[in-house]
């Protein structure tokens, strides 16, 4: 693993395109949340592409704020990250398997901007849990709308 990034992965019984799907769609997004901050999508479009901007209702510590961010790497089916105002990054990598399924990969990327008060504040392993917390309801939600 990179120097200032956190990544986790899970494999999901799903196609990777339905995986992303979920992912590109910023209404989908508090559901998917494992960390509890993203409380709502304030504005953007149904479905994310490059160049997309989208503003996100958050909370943190009990304090409401809100967040616009950019799409800065896409790839239809296979990648798709953001960034807001400060200049660390939230990366989805999708790979189908061979034996089935996908996997996919969260990454919180710190490493273009003020990484000492990331690691100060103890970022990098809050945000390992809720990434974990992340793609279990990621998981959950994409086998779910397989069943239906």
């Amino acid at each position: 693993m990179a120097k200032h990034m956190v990544a986790r992965s899970v494999v999901v019984d799903a196609p990777a395109k339905r995986i992303f799907d979920l992912v590109a769609a910023p209404s989908r997004h508090p559901v998917l949340d494992g960390s509890g901050t993203v409380q709502g999508a304030l504005f953007g479009p149904e479905r994310l592409e490059l160049g997309s901007e989208f503003g996100m209702d958050m909370k943190m510590l009990g304090l409401p704020y809100r967040m616009t961010n950019r799409v800065v790497e896409f790839e239809e089916g296979r990648l798709i990250a953001w960034r807001h105002t400060g200049s660390h990054r939230w990366r989805y990598e999708f790979e189908e398997l061979p034996q089935g399924g996908t996997l996919v990969t969260e990454t919180f990327d710190y490493s273009r901007g003020q990484a000492a008060l990331y690691i100060l504040t103890g970022a990098p392993a809050r945000n390992a849990r809720d990434i974990e917390r992340t793609l279990q309801r990621l998981k959950e939600a994409a086998e779910a709308d397989g069943a239906a």
